[in-house]
């Protein structure tokens, strides 16, 4: 029996096989990353945490056409003004489906925005919208949001694959802006579709909350500066 500080030096080599990585089943998980840059474009902050808040309107979006056939029910969708949809996909007479891409009936379902607020809620995944929104523009209070920007491609490397979604936002309030809350919204349609031969119909379910985080800290944007905010999705990583 070998002890003491010898039993550091057995040159064995364990085969990389014969750890348990954590891969025999896909995982998943997103990240969010912020970037915060002064009025002169020096980065003064760079916020990283897992992201773990996909909204019950995600989940419900997620669910396997076999709950919907077993169980007989459609799925309520709340949107960020408190309207609701059904959604009830089918391979029977009639559905409540999202149609991708919809360029018969020219309403596709998009995202809308990488939303940024001042409040925060205890149960992310009830969220149906911020707690405090701050608003587009340039008035107290108020960021001016920059386009959402979304890859053309998913990223594939071995067995990982990732995509990414990003929008920049600059301050120019006059004041300070403290964002705590972070959420994902995207403008949903929701289409009828009668397999027996009677026609689509949309319906507009507006927009909705589909991902949510409060931050571990507070990201504090300086008046003339600016933050640029990431979403990374990663199956495997």
């Amino acid at each position: 029996m070998m002890v003491g500080k010898g039993i550091n030096n057995i040159d064995v080599d364990i085969p990389s096989d014969a750890y348990d990585t954590g891969k025999d089943m896909p995982t998943f998980k997103a990240y969010l990353i912020a970037i915060v840059r002064d009025s002169t474009g020096k980065v003064i902050k760079v916020h990283k945490q897992r992201s773990r808040s996909p909204t019950a309107n995600f989940i419900g979006l997620l669910l396997p056409l076999t709950w919907f056939n077993y169980t007989g029910n459609s799925y309520t969708i709340t949107n960020v003004t408190g309207g609701t949809c059904s959604y009830k996909p089918s391979i029977g007479s009639t559905s409540l489906d999202i149609i991708y891409p919809n360029n018969i009936h020219n309403y596709p379902t998009y995202l809308v925005m990488i939303q940024v607020g001042s409040g925060s809620q205890s149960n992310p995944s009830s969220a149906t919208k911020l707690a405090a929104p701050i608003a587009n523009g340039s008035s107290t209070g108020q960021l001016v949001y920059g386009s959402i920007s979304t890859p053309a491609n998913i990223t594939v490397s071995g067995s990982s694959a990732y995509f990414y979604i990003s929008q920049a936002y600059s301050n120019q309030s006059g004041a300070t802006i403290n964002i705590t809350e972070i959420g994902v919204v995207l403008s949903l349609v929701i289409t009828t579709t009668v397999n027996t031969g009677g026609g689509n119909n949309d319906y507009n379910c507006g927009q909705v909350l589909v991902w949510y985080d409060v931050l571990s800290s507070a990201l504090s944007i300086p008046n003339g500066g600016s933050v640029v905010i990431y979403y990374t999705f990663m199956v495997n990583p």
